[in-house]
């Protein structure tokens, strides 16, 4: 069984997501044989990256709303995280453009560290207020993961994975995606947003059945 999930490391959901699709996993007795691959998708492709400005300021400016009701919008989404385990630092996050890390994303997916990779950008982003699009910072967590610090930083320097990113991009616009996260079970069956781990146990055993079914 396969698991495809298209995610941004800048969407607070899909960090809460992919922790409630893990908690969803550790529940099923199949677990060893799904396999799951993360997807490229861009939230704002045009965003320019600015470390001097934060995230709380980034959405106060697009949504035209107060510094104030833009903190409270994301405690919320924090408390949310905290529930799931994740502490979100949402007055350190920095405003940055996502792409150079979905090319470090897909190199990883080519040697099987994509979710390795995935769960540092997270961490990274959310938690230790990283620049995303900081190539030094890059090549830093892509060496955390195991991959070769030489490798990575000729990738970035070149437009290596960048045909990878956007041909994601493209499979999620054809399938109607429209916000991140979202999962597709097996070709068969969707799932968007971060979704009580039930709502994925189900859809899983549902999948599985059907795949059985099949083969019968």
């Amino acid at each position: 069984m396969k698991v495809e999930i298209w995610s941004d490391i800048m969407c607070p959901f899909c960090y809460i997501g992919k922790r409630k699709f893990e908690a969803a996993l550790s529940q099923v007795t199949f677990r060893d044989k799904i396999e799951v691959e993360w997807k490229s998708f861009l939230l704002n492709p045009e965003i320019v990256t600015d470390p001097s400005k934060s995230s709380l300021d980034y959405l106060a400016e697009i949504k035209n709303m107060s510094l104030e009701q833009a903190k409270q919008m994301t405690d919320q989404v924090a408390q949310m995280a905290a529930q799931s385990g994740l502490k979100f630092n949402f007055e350190k996050t920095v405003v940055a453009n996502t792409r150079n890390a979905h090319r470090l994303i897909q190199m990883a997916k080519v040697h099987l560290l994509g979710d390795m990779a995935e769960e540092i950008l997270f961490q990274a982003y959310f938690i230790e207020g990283k620049n995303m699009d900081d190539k030094d910072t890059l090549i830093t967590l892509g060496k955390k993961i195991g991959l070769d610090e030489d490798e990575v930083r000729k990738m970035l320097e070149s437009d290596l994975f960048e045909d990878k990113v956007r041909q994601e991009i493209y499979e999620a616009q054809q399938l109607g995606v429209r916000g991140v996260p979202f999962f597709v079970i097996d070709n068969k069956f969707g799932i968007s947003g971060a979704q009580p781990e039930q709502v994925f146990v189900d859809a899983l055993y549902k999948a599985l059945g059907e795949k059985e079914g099949a083969s019968e």
